[in-house]
Order: C-alpha cells, then sequence, then structure tokens
C-alpha cells in the first residue's frame, strides 16, 4: 500500500482549528461556544463589495490574467501610494489570499534546508507553508513582558547562519497585536541590509492599529526597498475572509519574475473574487474608522476582563485583533479541551487558540493562549466571566495545577 509522503506528514495541525470538532460536539449539546480561537471578523463586509457579486453578469466565467486583473492591481498600487508607499501595478501581483503570497515569497527567496529567519510567537501557517518547501523557519524569541516588540539587535544577529536568507516579519502582529515602530523596522531594514537578506512584510492587518499608534510598512524602507516583499490581504481589511484574494508586492525585478512563474503555473486566482476586492478599494475612510472605534472597544473589554482573572496576565496590543494571556495552568492545550469537554458556566463556554502551534521552539508557549477580539462587546464579558470561573475549578480538579516551587 503506497504511504503518505513525510513532506505532508510534517505539516503540523493548526492550533486555530484544532479543537474544532470538540467545539462542535460541544455546541451540539446546547452549549454556547464563544470562539475566540479564530480571526474571523463579524462586522459587515463592504455593501459595494457585496453588490459587485450580486450583479456579476457575464455570459462566461472565465479565466482571468495571471497576475490578476489591471484595474485591482492599479487600484492595489494607488492604496499603497496613499499610505506613503511608492508602488506601481507592475509591481503587484494578485493572488489567492494572503496565504498564497506567503507561499510565494518563501518559494521565491529560499530553497529546500534554507532557513527564513521569524519571531516567535508567529503566524502559526508560516510553519505548514515552510514545511511544504522544506525551509527551516529560524525562530528569535520575544515576550509577553515587552508586548512582543522585537528582542535587541544583538539577539536577532546571533541567529543568522550561513542559511538565512530572508526575515519574515508581521506587523500588525497575528498572533500578538504588536505593532513595530518606524524604528523597529528600520533596524530590521539595517539587519537585511548588513546580512544580504531579503525582508519579508506579512501586512494584512495594516488597517487595524489603536490608540494612534502608526504602522509603518517595510515598502516605506528606501534603502532596502529591492530587497523587500510585502504580503497583503483584502481578507481582514474588508472583513471578506471567504473573498480569498491577496496582494505579493516586490519591486525587485528577479524576485517579482520567479513570482510571477509561479502565478502563471496556477494559471489565476478566481475572477469573481477580484471584481469584488476592486469595488471594496472603493470604501470610504469612515468605514475603517467605525471598524477600528469598534475593535478598541472590544479589545479594552477583553483586556479589563482577563486582567480581573487572577494568576493571568496580558498586555494592551497595539493592532490586529488579537492579544496572548498567560494562565495560571501547567498546560493551556489541555486546558483549552478541558473548557470544551467538562466546562460550562450557566450554558456558556470558551473555545482558545493554545500559542504551542504559535511557537518553534519547543515548550514555548505551553502557559499562553492566542484570543481574538472578533465577538461582540457583551459577548467578550461573558468569555472572560467563563475564563474567570473555569480556571479555580481546572486546578481544584488537580489536572491543571502547577508544581510547586
Amino acid at each position: 500500500m503506497p504511504v503518505v509522503s513525510l513532506r505532508a506528514q510534517n505539516i503540523p495541525a493548526s492550533p486555530i482549528r484544532r479543537l474544532t470538532p470538540l467545539a462542535d460536539a460541544t455546541a451540539s449539546r446546547g452549549v454556547h461556544v464563544h470562539r475566540l480561537n479564530i480571526g474571523q471578523p463579524d462586522v459587515h463586509t463592504p455593501r459595494a463589495m457585496i453588490e459587485a457579486y450580486q450583479t456579476y453578469d457575464e455570459p462566461v466565467l472565465a479565466y482571468g490574467p495571471s497576475l490578476g486583473i489591471p484595474a485591482l492591481r492599479e487600484a492595489a498600487a494607488a492604496d499603497y501610494a496613499r499610505h506613503g508607499s511608492a508602488v506601481d501595478a507592475s509591481d503587484v501581483i494578485v493572488t489567492t489570499g494572503g496565504s498564497e503570497a506567503i507561499r510565494f515569497s518563501l518559494c521565491a527567496v529560499a530553497d529546500p534546508g534554507d532557513e527564513v529567519l521569524v519571531f516567535e510567537p508567529f503566524y502559526a501557517n508560516y510553519l505548514g507553508f515552510a514545511a511544504e518547501y522544506g525551509v527551516h523557519l529560524r525562530a528569535v524569541s520575544s515576550s509577553i513582558d515587552s508586548g512582543f516588540h522585537l528582542p535587541d539587535i544583538e539577539t536577532i544577529e546571533a541567529a543568522i547562519t550561513e542559511r538565512t536568507k530572508a526575515i519574515l516579519v508581521t506587523s500588525p502582529g497575528n498572533p500578538t497585536g504588536a505593532i513595530y515602530s518606524s524604528e523597529e523596522m528600520s533596524r530590521l531594514g539595517e539587519v537585511a541590509l548588513r546580512h544580504d537578506l531579503f525582508l519579508i512584510s506579512d501586512e494584512a492587518y495594516r488597517e487595524f492599529a489603536y490608540d494612534g499608534v502608526k504602522v509603518t510598512s517595510a515598502l516605506t524602507l528606501d534603502q532596502v526597498l529591492d530587497r523587500v516583499i510585502v504580503v497583503d490581504s483584502v481578507s481582514k481589511r474588508y472583513s471578506a475572509c471567504g473573498a480569498r484574494i491577496g496582494f505579493f508586492v516586490s519591486k525587485n525585478p528577479e524576485v517579482h519574475q520567479a513570482a510571477m512563474r509561479m502565478a502563471f503555473a496556477r494559471l489565476c486566482p478566481a475572477t469573481v473574487d477580484q471584481r469584488a476586492a476592486l469595488a471594496a478599494f472603493a470604501t470610504p475612510q469612515t468605514y475603517f474608522d467605525e471598524v477600528v472605534a469598534e475593535y478598541t472597544r472590544r479589545r479594552d473589554v477583553l483586556v479589563d476582563g482577563l486582567r480581573q482573572i487572577e494568576g493571568v496576565q496580558t498586555y494592551t496590543p497595539e493592532g490586529a485583533f488579537y492579544t496572548m494571556a498567560t494562565f495560571p495552568v501547567d498546560d493551556v492545550d489541555r486546558f483549552a479541551a478541558w473548557l470544551l469537554t467538562d466546562f460550562s458556566l450557566d450554558g456558556e463556554t470558551v473555545m482558545l487558540a493554545p500559542a504551542s502551534g504559535f511557537y518553534s521552539t519547543p515548550g514555548l508557549g505551553t502557559k499562553e493562549a492566542r484570543i481574538a477580539y472578533v465577538l461582540e462587546c457583551e459577548a467578550l464579558r461573558r468569555a472572560a466571566l467563563c475564563l474567570a470561573a473555569a480556571i479555580p475549578r481546572y486546578l481544584e480538579s488537580g489536572r491543571g495545577a502547577l508544581p510547586r516551587a
């Protein structure tokens, strides 16, 4: 009997969706599950985008251009220009979601056995994408004590080896919500220049910045612009995760040509989704202002609720719609499963994303969880109350107590 490849077997299970069967079983028993595990926004998709789907009226749903429809590439370039980045439509390739843009990036800069430097905790699917191409993610750890901002430059440079080909960053961060300052981004540019590396910047959460904090795009780092690849997406920005439209942006002709060959091989992104994404670019700024205000309220409700729970450590994230929290239990994977199988408060419980899957260093993140504040404020209050009641009950059961010092 043929066997499944080791490459496929080495792709890790998603910490975001791994507990979904337990959550579904719990919901089927009539328990309401507050699903804080996944970054699925519940704010409405812009009406213009929905109408673009409803009014699509072509006699043939044909292939589109491999690089994306020209009007969408132009709209994306104009949007970057509004944010201070000198990007031409010819620098933009439309991809099937930001995920494909990350795959293109890894394949363009690294061969099997090469390394890409990342800062953990990082977006868990990076591990799967890297495994597909035989690329090793070399992790540099950041800490909840600093809100997961970058470690010092000496620590970063100490992790670089002769196999390192690129630095991969996410700002605003998933799973951390950290926004790297202009100084931090400049330091990364300096490291890339000094060590002859590419800089891949995942900027899918660009619009989600709170309290006046500014997002610095890698496309504004003039000194290393020929080394920069930006990954982008309409999924979060327009609450359109199902549209699966992203962007690969590079001003480096060789990198662009490499990505273009991959784009030709997969034919084209979905034509209808591209038309809808094009309509979304006409969304007024008031939409984003309202969304940011709503997520600011949600963040504050969640963080305040977590801070009232004895033994829980968190911080105030600056962007995206996630926070990380440390729990006073021995293993959050077990605790998260227990929440779904053995606990409810007034018919409610919580689904978390255990953070161990957002790290590649063994043993890290076992007491942490990523929490997405993508529910309405009252649901977040209820979720925090569930966690406050669950932790002492879990510890009293003897299954999750930390060892005595």
